[in-house]
């Protein structure tokens, strides 16, 4: 069966996972963190896609983006993709994928689940072990929106600037959100959503995405189509 092409539109918020093939590391060390979120950083203005939140693990990254043309985020992510394996393999002296194939993704409807994808990704190293605190963490935008560091990858949603009309209130009221973190059913929406490609919403939301795309947002029915009774007149 012919796999479906990636559901991507402009203007719309999209979470993104790139995993390692077979799970390896992608990274030896923070020089090729960094490499990777000045290549993230330079490929997203160039091509005009707000990164709204990332977190970059040991084997896989996550992206929050919000591309403004078609092509922005597919080409963000074969820009970042190829530059970074070239670069990688030459400092490892090794050749061969570095991914985990395609790289997944998809959009979720923003005024329910945007800032739960951004509670979410952020707490991914906390989930992991890693940390007890996700402001432990440097390689995720949580520093940013935690008011500890001024990260210029970091484009913030206008549903963040919402939270409060100063830095500090928007800042204390993000803080609550991680503090409370988000429910297994929302984090497992959000973890089957992306990995399969389907979109994140309410009917009315996939209804609009669907009629914005030939691409189906939702996966049909289960199980045969019924067949049509011939005695039934059309």
């Amino acid at each position: 069966m012919a796999r479906l092409p990636r559901l991507t539109l402009p203007h719309y918020p999209h979470h993104v996972i790139q995993r390692g093939n077979n799970r390896q590391p992608i990274f030896a060390g923070d020089d090729d963190r960094r490499f990777l979120l000045a290549l993230a950083e330079g490929y997203a203005r160039e091509l005009k896609v707000a990164i709204h939140g990332y977190v970059l693990m040991s084997n896989h990254f996550h992206l929050l983006a919000t591309p403004e043309t078609e092509n922005g985020l597919p080409d963000l992510m074969q820009a970042i993709g190829r530059r970074y394996v070239r670069y990688f393999n030459t400092r490892q002296q090794r050749s061969g994928t570095l991914w985990e194939g395609r790289y997944r993704s998809t959009l979720i409807q923003a005024e329910r689940y945007l800032l739960a994808c951004m509670v979410y990704i952020d707490l991914n190293p906390v989930r992991a072990g890693v940390v007890a605190e996700p402001a432990q963490y440097p390689w995720s935008s949580h520093r940013h929106y935690a008011g500890l560091t001024n990260d210029r990858l970091v484009t913030p949603h206008p549903l963040f600037w919402s939270l409060g009309n100063t830095p500090f209130a928007r800042e204390q009221a993000y803080g609550e959100l991680i503090a409370a973190g988000i429910s297994r059913e929302t984090k497992e929406a959000l973890a089957g959503s992306t990995h399969k490609g389907w979109a994140l919403g309410d009917a009315a939301y996939l209804d609009e995405l669907q009629r914005r795309s030939d691409r189906r947002a939702v996966p049909l029915p289960a199980g045969r189509p019924h067949k049509k009774d011939s005695s039934v007149p059309n």
